[in-house]
Order: structure tokens, then sequence, then C-alpha cells
């Protein structure tokens, strides 16, 4: 499953769009999003997903649900 960003708890700090080895994180009006489709999890790049590992705020980048799990 994708991750995605709680915008209500979204600082704007921009950590984690460099970190996306995939370029699925974007910022519009200063809140940052996951891109779903182009979300991999990280998988085949790190162990953990780098939005999480990097955002100062727990629990703002949290799995989305709502769409199926990254296949390779």
């Amino acid at each position: 499953m994708p991750y995605k960003i709680v915008a209500s708890q979204c600082t704007g700090c921009s950590a984690c769009e460099p970190e996306c080895p995939n370029k699925a994180i974007s910022e519009k009006d200063g809140i940052f999003l996951i891109d779903p489709k182009k979300c991999t999890e990280c998988i085949g790049f790190f162990d953990e997903p780098q939005c999480v590992a990097v955002c100062p705020v727990d629990k703002t980048c949290i799995v989305d649900k709502s769409f199926p799990r990254y296949q390779k």
C-alpha cells in the first residue's frame, strides 16, 4: 500500500520530498502530497519508507489503505 501524508499534521517542512526515490512527493499550497501511483513504499531502495523516516511529526506519513500494496 502506498503512503499518504495527513495534511492536517503536515508542517510543510519539505524534509520528505528530496528523500523519495520515486519522486512521488510534491507540494501544493505548502502541504506535501504523495502520488499513490508513484509510491513503492521504498521497496528495493530502503528498509523503511523514507517519508516516515525523515518526517519530524509522528504518524504524518501513514499507509493509505484505499490502494493495493505495491507489487514489484
